[in-house]
């Protein structure tokens, strides 16, 4: 009941903090306003404003293509699933140390098990592979949306200081 408690306050954390700043998808998607900019300044001047102002949508963004990316490759999905779990239940089931005959067989036994059957089949699920392509991916459909999206009549008031 504890943890049900944390993981809805952690949710509403989360509402309050990042979410409240998502953009409506009819503002997000306006496709009335997208034009090619005339230059690298307006480019910058747009990427600058939008990636300020949209800046919960695009972590709405890089949020889906991160699980897009861990549920299509599906090694990396076991790999980080057995670690998490196996460590999760290293720490419920194996607080202390147990005998097996003649052999005591610690915590410290069955990190090292975990990680030694974890950290190869991890590094064979090829996530550094997968974060640059997250990076790739979330830069191009961040930074194209964001200079091809000409700022609202809000961005002539932004830069007035009361």
């Amino acid at each position: 009941m504890d943890m049900l408690m944390r993981v809805t306050d952690a949710v509403k954390s989360l509402r309050e903090t990042r979410l409240a700043g998502i953009r409506s998808p009819v503002e997000f998607f306006d496709y009335q306003r997208i034009s090619r900019p005339a230059d690298l300044n307006q480019a910058t001047s747009r990427i600058s404003y939008n990636t300020r102002y949209f800046s919960g949508n695009y972590s709405l963004i890089i949020a889906v293509l991160a699980v897009y990316a861990i549920l299509t490759n599906y090694l990396l999905l076991i790999s980080l699933a057995f670690l998490v779990f196996g460590f999760a239940a290293i720490n419920k089931f194996a607080p202390d140390a147990t005998q097996f005959g003649d052999h005591t067989v610690t915590q410290k036994h069955l990190y090292t098990g975990l990680f030694v059957i974890g950290i190869p089949l991890l590094w064979l699920s090829s996530p550094i592979g997968t974060f640059f392509w997250l990076v790739g991916a979330s830069g191009v459909l961040i930074l194209g949306h964001a200079c091809m999206l000409e700022p609202g009549v809000e961005s002539d008031y932004a830069s007035i200081n009361e």
